[in-house]
């Protein structure tokens, strides 16, 4: 199954932490949200379709994630858990741990925010720049 998200940029977006990458519905971002690539986005975890939020909450369920900026494009592998609630209004955070929260929409990813192309988050730096999150679990 298959969903897409739209978010757009922000002037203080960092892309700096080392173990999550993070969208959000919130308007605004402080320099403090250093996972957070991309804010006005058009769903949370609780807006996910409830057919793929069952899929999520297999642990056998593989999550791959896209995030698509323009001419850029930078793929996520992750895993869904039994342990997800997929209640936030307004976050989703895709880890590299085991750690799940009710921002969490998937664990034991394989990269982070820190690890986008650099020339992308410039991009994502303009509040002008639109991209997609897209979600895919099999």
């Amino acid at each position: 199954m298959r969903f897409e998200i739209s978010f757009h940029g922000h002037e203080n977006i960092r892309s700096l932490h080392p173990k999550t990458i993070e969208i959000t519905t919130e308007s605004h971002l402080t320099v403090n949200g250093d996972c957070i690539i991309g804010i006005g986005a058009s769903s949370g975890c609780r807006d996910l379709p409830e057919k793929m939020k069952m899929l999520l909450q297999n642990s056998k369920s593989n999550v791959d994630c896209t995030i698509i900026v323009k001419d850029y494009s930078f793929k996520v592998k992750g895993r869904g858990s039994e342990k997800l609630t997929l209640t936030n209004p307004h976050d989703i955070v895709i880890r590299k741990s085991a750690f799940t929260c009710p921002r969490t929409m998937a664990t034991n990813c394989d990269v982070a925010s820190d690890s986008i192309p650099r020339q992308m988050i410039k991009t994502l730096q303009n509040p002008e720049t639109r991209g997609i999150f897209a979600i895919e679990v099999t």
